[in-house]
C-alpha cells in the first residue's frame, strides 16, 4: 500500500518529454502569428494612439505563453507552481485606448491556443479578428462630434441657438467664460457640414473669432 503511494507520487513528479520538433513547430506558428498581430495593430490603430512599445509587448507575449501551456502540458507539479505564482503577480500598466485590449487579448489567445497546437485554431480566429476590426474601422454611426469655441463682445445665446438648430444635429454650450473684453463659449455640436456653419459664423457681427475642433475618437453627442 505505501509503496503505491510512493510509485503515484513519482508519476506526477516525472516529465512528460516534449519533442524539440513540437517546440519549433509551436514557435514557428507563434512568429507567424505574433508578425501578423503586430502589422495589424501598426496599421489599423489610430496614429494618435499607436505605441510601439504596446506593439512589441503582445507581440513577444504569445512566446511565453504558448511555451507556459507546452510545459503545463507535461507536469503537474510546473502547473501548480505556475498557478501559484501567477496568483500573486499584479500588473498595473494603464490601458490608454480600449481597442488595445482587443489585442491584448488576442497576443494571449494566440500563445495559449498555440500552445495547445491547436494551429488551425489560432489562424482562422486571427484572420476572422482582423477582417471584424477592418469593417469596423471604416463603418461610422451617425456624425463625428465638434468642439467650436466662440468669442464674442456681448452673450448670444439666442443667435448661437438659431445658427446651430440649422446647422447641428444636436448641439449643447458645454461652458461659458465670461471676460472682461466678452463671452467665451465652448459648444459640443454633431454639425452636418462643417463648411457651412462656418461660413454662418463668419458672416456673424457678434462673433469676434471662433475655432472648430473635431473630435479624434468616434464618440458621438
Amino acid at each position: 500500500m505505501i509503496s503505491q503511494i510512493f510509485d503515484n507520487i513519482g508519476q506526477i513528479y516525472n516529465n512528460s518529454p516534449i519533442s524539440i520538433l513540437t517546440i519549433c513547430s509551436v514557435l514557428a506558428i507563434v512568429t507567424v502569428l505574433a508578425i501578423y498581430e503586430f502589422a495589424v495593430y501598426r496599421l489599423i490603430s489610430h496614429r494618435s494612439f499607436y505605441n510601439k512599445s504596446f506593439n512589441i509587448a503582445i507581440t513577444i507575449l504569445p512566446y511565453f505563453i504558448s511555451t507556459i501551456i507546452l510545459c503545463l502540458q507535461s507536469n503537474v507539479v510546473i502547473t501548480l507552481g505556475t498557478i501559484g505564482a501567477l496568483a500573486i503577480i499584479r500588473f498595473r500598466t494603464a490601458v490608454k485606448d480600449p481597442v488595445d485590449m482587443i489585442y491584448l487579448l488576442w497576443s494571449i489567445h494566440t500563445g495559449i491556443i498555440c500552445g495547445c497546437q491547436l494551429f488551425p485554431v489560432a489562424i482562422i480566429t486571427s484572420i476572422a479578428v482582423t477582417i471584424l476590426l477592418l469593417v469596423l474601422e471604416h463603418v461610422h454611426f451617425g456624425r463625428k462630434p465638434f468642439i467650436v469655441i466662440i468669442h464674442s463682445h456681448e452673450q448670444i445665446d439666442k443667435k448661437l441657438g438659431l445658427i446651430f438648430k440649422k446647422h447641428a444635429k444636436s448641439f449643447r454650450i458645454k461652458s461659458r467664460n465670461f471676460t472682461s473684453d466678452g463671452v467665451d463659449y465652448a459648444i459640443e455640436a454633431s454639425i452636418k457640414k462643417p463648411e457651412l456653419l462656418t461660413q454662418r459664423l463668419r458672416n456673424t457681427k457678434k462673433v469676434v473669432r471662433f475655432s472648430v475642433i473635431e473630435y479624434d475618437a468616434d464618440d458621438l453627442v
